[in-house]
């Protein structure tokens, strides 16, 4: 469809209608889309959700055009420290350990459940959303982003490619290096770095990860494999203090669509 963007709108939600506006995108994506489960998962109303939901802001991309109660059609969750020590830990400790950034001093922001209804992929929708991404770190005076993102499937077989070249060439240096937790840790280093395929590599890593990757991020150690969202996660880290002038550029214009 043709995307005019006097229509769009980004914002915080504001309450109960503009969470479940949000989770009903992210059942869209999430589970009608990629098979994703979890034990609070709303199938009957149609609802992806858990417990951390109250806890984070939520970034909404409307479409005004769109009919009323369906204008969601891109989302974000940003969880500050503040946020993180109401909700007891970050989503992401789940997952991962944490404790190199949360001991660093630094001001921290997870991101997570990023997502734009398949309509709006590929334009200018997601840039939209940087934008106001970038508006809300700048106010924050955020230092350090990080946040699981995900390839789909848990076979590791087809990832070996995208998942050694993020090994081999954006792991994080030793002083924001996360590292996913034992029960689930996948390593990345699959295949040794002579033996990179790097265009198949670069072509199987997802359009998320490889956005994040433009900005000169950074992967944690170890993938985390997650079986009731069917997908591999990898934890992305942004280093405010390491972004080239180009990269800071390139952040702040949103142009990462």
């Amino acid at each position: 469809m043709q995307i005019d963007d006097r229509h769009f709108e980004v914002r915080l939600a504001t309450g109960a209608e503009d969470l479940r506006a949000a989770q009903r995108l992210r059942y869209e994506v999430f589970v009608g889309e990629l098979g994703g489960d979890g034990p609070l998962v709303d199938h009957q109303a149609r609802l992806e959700q858990d417990r951390f939901d109250l806890y984070f802001d939520h970034l909404m991309l409307l479409d005004h055009r769109r009919a009323a109660g369906d204008q969601a059609v891109g989302v974000y969750r940003l969880m500050g420290d503040a946020q993180a020590r109401a909700a007891g830990q970050f989503y992401s400790e789940d997952e991962y350990d944490l404790e190199v950034l949360k001991t660093s001093g630094r001001r921290l922001l997870e991101l997570g459940r990023s997502c734009l209804h398949s309509e709006y992929r590929g334009g200018s929708a997601m840039m939209h959303l940087w934008n106001g991404l970038a508006a809300y770190v700048s106010a924050r005076e955020i230092e350090v982003m990080f946040g699981v993102a995900s390839f789909h499937g848990t076979d590791i077989g087809p990832l070996a490619q995208p998942l050694s070249f993020l090994h081999h060439r954006h792991l994080a240096p030793p002083d924001i290096r996360v590292r996913a937790r034992a029960e689930a840790f996948q390593r990345m280093d699959l295949v040794p770095e002579e033996q990179l395929d790097r265009p198949a590599a670069t072509r199987a890593i997802p359009s998320l990860i490889k956005a994040y990757l433009r900005l000169g991020g950074f992967v944690g150690e170890g993938a985390f494999i997650d079986r009731p969202f069917n997908c591999v996660d990898v934890c992305l880290i942004m280093d405010t203090a390491r972004m080239s002038d180009r990269h800071r550029a390139i952040y702040q214009k949103g142009a990462l669509a």
